[in-house]
């Protein structure tokens, strides 16, 4: 087996546990963080640390993390109720509204993965270039969760991760090599 189809697998599997380790919700600041430093490592070493440094990583962020999930999740559940009011035209604005709407809602989740990157251990710069590479990111993915079958989904996480990273390394957020 190739090392890229190994590290493709390895992203596969990282997205997985990142998704099952978020589903009490207050465990996902942690996971994610977590997550974000396994493919830092190996981003910038070229390999992967070990288990149990992943799992310090996990267990030393999990305090600390605790609010971050529920509050992500009642951020998207405030965005999804402003949409749906808006589509349905129980607010008015229309298709503008919801334009703006969802565009400030990519943005603000591009600074949220960009602060998981910094968890991760990268240093961020919040660069425009860097913040709109990252929304894109994030908007690609979510459009891919919808096509793709829903057992592939938790496995767009470890990809979405591995791709903020490498964005983030890139000067001035974009990849040149």
């Amino acid at each position: 087996m190739s090392l890229h189809f190994r590290n493709a697998a390895d992203l596969a599997l990282v997205g997985i546990l990142v998704t099952l380790l978020s589903l009490p919700v207050v465990t996902a600041g942690a996971a994610v963080g977590a997550g974000s430093a396994a493919v830092y490592h190996l981003v910038a070493y070229g390999r992967w640390p070990s288990f149990v440094e992943v799992w310090s990583s996990f267990r030393s962020r999990l305090v600390r993390g605790l609010w971050v999930g529920p509050v992500v999740l009642v951020a998207g559940g405030l965005v999804a109720a402003d949409i749906a009011a808006l589509r349905r035209g129980a607010v008015p604005g229309g298709a503008v509204a919801t334009t703006l709407v969802v565009t400030a809602a990519a943005f603000g989740a591009a600074f949220l993965a960009l602060l998981a990157v910094r968890a991760g251990g990268a240093v961020v710069t919040y660069r425009p270039v860097t913040v709109c590479a990252a929304a894109g990111i994030l908007l690609v993915a979510a459009v891919l969760a919808v096509f793709v079958h829903p057992v592939l989904v938790p496995v767009l996480a470890g990809y979405v991760l591995f791709a903020l990273h490498v964005v983030v390394r890139a000067p001035h957020g974009v990849r040149t090599s």
